[in-house]
């Protein structure tokens, strides 16, 4: 992946969908798929749209996998996209087609009479990543000379910041999860492919997602590549990429007191934080994501 990237080809990637996953007891963080944990690439975390064209009712999915990333702490996703029931060709009487019927669109819906179906939903983080991939050859079509670096800023630049502090999700057999929209969540934002393609930033550096550390006082701070786009510290300040609210006003503290959502309304999985097998010598390895279940 990253010899693409420094090639010149834009790789966007599917964070994964572990979202759900708690047998680290760290709640779904810590989850992202490799590839998706290298500091190069746009990783790509699925959104809830809720079957409307308004982004404002937009939620991130239970399954989408949160950073940090296992042992090396890379903040990720980058940006989250929408991912839940996408409609995409069928191949009618696949394996996939044949385990989940109930997934089929009907021909009536977009105007045919024909008894084959050819269109499906699906769900996962596999199906924002190609949302995302889609805006990044918009951009590309527009300006052929913007390198990986530019377009991965400019995307988390433009990222949408309006996102609720918090949010439940009910999956398909009626469990209850509910999100926290921090860093590790939503990233940067909602994908704004308008923005991004009317922005006429050409950044200088590479846009290595920055790495979360823990200070001798347990507070979890950002640390940027000194050569990157986030060395900036006004991009921090004003929060222009990670959103309002994400980082403590002025510094680069993500939450401290050594509780990881510094509110003490939010249950505070510390452990996250603490002892735990993401700031140790995890050997858990995660599978590509196979996750179809909606919320």
């Amino acid at each position: 992946m990253e010899q693409a990237w420094k090639a010149g080809i834009v790789v966007v990637v599917a964070a994964g969908n572990f979202g759900r996953d708690n047998t680290m007891n760290t709640n779904g963080y810590a989850t992202i798929a490799a590839p998706g944990n290298d500091p190069y690439v746009l990783t790509v975390g699925a959104t809830n749209t809720h079957a409307t064209d308004a982004r404002s009712d937009d939620t991130v999915t239970s399954y989408s996998s949160k950073g940090p990333t296992l042992l090396d702490h890379v903040i990720k996703p980058d940006l989250v996209a929408p991912g839940n029931r996408v409609v995409t060709p069928l191949a009618t009487g696949s394996t996939l087609d044949n385990s989940f019927p109930g997934n089929r669109v009907s021909p009536s819906e977009y105007g045919s009479r024909s008894c084959t179906y050819y269109y499906s939903f699906m769900s996962g983080t596999s199906m924002a990543a190609p949302i995302v991939s889609g805006s990044v050859a918009l951009m590309l079509e527009y300006i052929p000379s913007l390198t990986p670096d530019q377009v991965k800023s400019r995307m988390m630049k433009t990222a949408d910041k309006l996102y609720p502090s918090y949010s439940t999700a009910v999956s398909s057999n009626g469990s209850f999860y509910n999100l926290q929209y921090d860093i590790f969540t939503v990233g940067a934002g909602y994908l704004d492919t308008y923005n991004a393609m009317a922005s006429n930033d050409f950044s200088t550096g590479s846009a290595l997602s920055p790495i979360a550390f823990r200070d001798s006082n347990g507070n979890i701070l950002v640390q940027v590549d000194p050569s990157s786009v986030w060395a900036n510290s006004i991009v921090w300040s004003d929060s222009i990429v990670w959103g309002n609210g994400v980082l403590l006003s002025g510094t680069s503290i993500v939450w401290g007191d050594s509780i990881v959502w510094g509110d003490g309304n939010t249950q505070g999985y510390s452990i996250v934080w603490g002892s735990s097998i993401v700031w140790g010598s995890a050997t858990v390895t995660f599978s590509d994501a196979g996750d179809y279940d909606q919320n």
